[in-house]
């Protein structure tokens, strides 16, 4: 079983130790594109503005001077020593030279600056988490189950993309590390930004972490060592559970025994709305199963006719249509809709549903 706070690649491409002992880590790499390279430094990137804070640190809108590339910089506080910095620093160089999946957010650098973390990696147009909260409770409208499905097929392709392309276990599947475009969905936050998390978390309480499963909330009921890619699955179904619904399921806790009587002792959660097909409420209610050898992998729930729906062109065409013309208005809208539904952008916030 694989450590749940490091990240684990295919030795045969580890960077050679010499690479890692002799490292500048207050300069990194900008990988662009295959033909576009800089060497830089947190002196060669403007700050255009802060986009989202939570308790680990704040996500900036930057800009690279040289290149003109805007990009999101997010920069977590670290409390790692400097071997593991270089470590991550070399791990992420492979994930971003090997990163052939549509469906994951490019990362185009990484630095340590005065013992933060900067992530330098794609910017996108906004959260699912906003996108969900402007689509029910400004526009009063629901998203489309077709648009459900995609969303769910864009993100269980990342998940098994990074577990069989990398060995990662993300850790931290929730609406708000899922990024919207005005053409696709892509996935953001794993590894790198996971260890780092950890790293903190373990020298403080880090509160209630709405998206667990009952076996991470209370490990004496795990049936594995550890846990795998089927915590995951549990916190995909909350994810899309939300997102079909327009709220998070489980009432607001005050502290993590709330959360080990609602969640591990209380009755199974089930999704069961009217509107929505068969196909999609099986499929969120497998996800959800409280017995993880009864959640199915990733390759079992690729195989589900609720994302088989997704598959096809025309329906990756359509939603992107549909994300176009949301994200629209919610730019449009973005001042004083933001400022009322915005929610912190780590996993110790508490939710609260209504």
């Amino acid at each position: 079983m694989q450590s749940s706070t490091s990240i684990s690649i295919k030795e045969q491409n580890r960077p050679t130790s010499s690479t890692s002992n002799h490292r500048d880590l207050s300069t990194g790499q900008l990988y662009l594109s295959d033909t576009k390279v800089y060497k830089f430094t947190s002196n060669d990137l403007i700050d255009r503005g802060v986009i989202g804070e939570g308790n680990f640190g704040i996500v900036c809108k930057m800009e690279h001077e040289k290149s003109r590339t805007i990009m999101a910089v997010k920069r977590i506080r670290s409390t790692v020593d400097e071997r593991c910095q270089k470590q991550m620093l070399n791990e992420l160089d492979i994930v971003m030279r090997e990163n052939t999946c549509p469906h994951i957010v490019k990362f185009y650098g990484a630095l340590f600056k005065e013992g933060d973390c900067w992530i330098c990696m794609e910017l996108m147009d906004t959260s699912l988490d906003r996108f969900y909260k402007y689509v029910y409770h400004k526009l009063n409208q629901c998203i489309p189950e077709s648009v459900l499905a995609y969303i769910t097929l864009a993100t269980l392709e990342a998940l098994n993309y990074i577990k069989s392309r990398w060995q990662i276990i993300h850790r931290d599947v929730k609406p708000s590390n899922i990024l919207v475009s005005r053409t696709t969905i892509k996935l953001c936050d794993f590894g790198i930004s996971g260890q780092l998390i950890d790293s903190i978390a373990k020298t403080r309480d880090a509160g209630c972490r709405p998206y667990l499963p009952p076996e991470r909330i209370d490990p004496t009921r795990a049936t594995c060592d550890g846990y795998d890619v089927r915590s995951d699955v549990w916190s995909l179904g909350i994810t899309i559970y939300e997102i079909a619904t327009g709220y998070f399921p489980f009432r607001e806790w005050t502290s993590v025994f709330d959360q080990l009587q609602q969640i591990v002792e209380g009755p199974p959660l089930r999704l069961n709305v009217a509107r929505l097909s068969n196909n999609c409420k099986d499929f969120v209610n497998t996800c959800l199963n409280k017995d993880e050898n009864q959640r199915p992998k990733y390759k079992k729930l690729l195989e589900h006719s609720f994302v088989r729906t997704a598959a096809t062109p025309e329906q990756a065409e359509n939603s992107a249509a549909y994300f176009s013309e949301i994200i629209d208005g919610l730019l449009e809208n973005t001042d004083t809709f933001d400022l009322y539904y915005y929610l912190p952008s780590d996993s110790s916030a508490t939710l609260n549903p209504r």
